[in-house]
């Protein structure tokens, strides 16, 4: 077989996907140079690597093989890259990183300090919610991903570098604003805009009112803590969301937290990746700095 690294590419996407268009997207080429690329590929293999049923797009016996083979090619390629770019040093380098989308709050804050120091790397980030950041871990995607509670199931290494307390948000005129030491049964009363079901910002909540059994009265899910926070301030509902989204709306008072017993929850953000993954030295650089930097993001989150 006569194949090249660009073709195990665009397989390696189309795969992933189980979409041409997606895929080229995704690689920034115009779909018929895709579609060309797997035609030339399946030639050169000898047998068909997708079928098309109706609009979706599937891998064949031959193409579940191929795409196992081709993953170990690409990871290989890969640690050949990272031991070059080791050997040249910190100077240069590719970083790849996937944040929680409430990281997105100081995520590039971080990336942006570090990118100063080390003026030659290349970064790559990825703002997602918690089901494709497993996702990029399972499939090898990533070399770094900061987010909340990892799960216990997944062979990874994690380490906690900053506290992520989640608080009660209402608009400025809520009749609870002026309230102290509000009991957390007097929220039953109230309705909520909550994220959407497997975030980790969700469950945290769902686990906390469970553990001092109340319920959660939600009035609707939203996708995202900036859909959470406009709902917030327009009166549809109070929230609760992480302190370090929070900074705009705070000091422009369109939002206040309201001071309720038992809050705010205490969640933390953690550094993660595979366990067994070799970092390159340019992604052990990113994990100590993010550990030594946390207090100042912490602070400045804060402001």
């Amino acid at each position: 077989m006569n194949i090249t690294f660009r073709q195990l590419q665009i397989f390696e996407a189309v795969a992933r996907y189980l979409s041409y268009t997606r895929a080229s997207e995704a690689l920034h080429l115009t779909q018929p140079a895709v579609s060309m690329q797997i035609k030339q590929l399946e030639q050169s293999v000898g047998l068909p690597l997708f079928e098309q049923l109706g609009k979706k797009v599937f891998l064949t016996d031959a193409g579940q093989e191929f795409s196992r083979y081709a993953k170990a090619i690409t990871a290989q390629l890969e640690e050949l890259e990272q031991v070059v770019n080791e050997m040249k040093g910190l100077q240069r380098g590719r970083l790849t990183i996937a944040v929680a989308s409430t990281a997105n709050y100081f995520a590039p804050r971080l990336l942006a300090m570090f990118c100063q120091q080390h003026g030659e790397v290349t970064v790559s980030l990825d703002v997602t919610n918690r089901e494709q950041l497993l996702k990029g871990l399972v499939e090898n995607r990533t070399d770094l991903v900061i987010m909340g509670q990892p799960p216990e199931e997944m062979d990874l290494v994690a380490e906690r570098f900053m506290e992520n307390p989640l608080v009660v948000i209402a608009p400025p005129d809520h009749p609870l604003v002026t309230a102290s030491k509000i009991p957390l049964e007097r929220l039953h009363e109230e309705t909520f805009l909550v994220r959407e079901q497997g975030s980790g910002t969700r469950s945290a909540v769902e686990r906390f009112f469970a553990a001092n059994q109340l319920a959660l009265s939600t009035a609707m899910e939203m996708s995202s803590n900036e859909a959470i926070k406009q709902g917030v301030a327009a009166g549809l509902g109070l929230g609760i969301v992480s302190l370090h989204t929070l900074g705009m709306e705070l000091a422009l008072k369109h939002l206040v937290i309201l001071d309720v017993v038992n809050f705010p929850i205490m969640r933390y953000w953690y550094i993660v990746y595979r366990s067994g993954k070799r970092l390159s030295l340019v992604a052990q650089a990113f994990q100590n700095f993010v550990k030594e930097e946390s207090a100042r993001i912490l602070e400045a989150a804060a402001v």
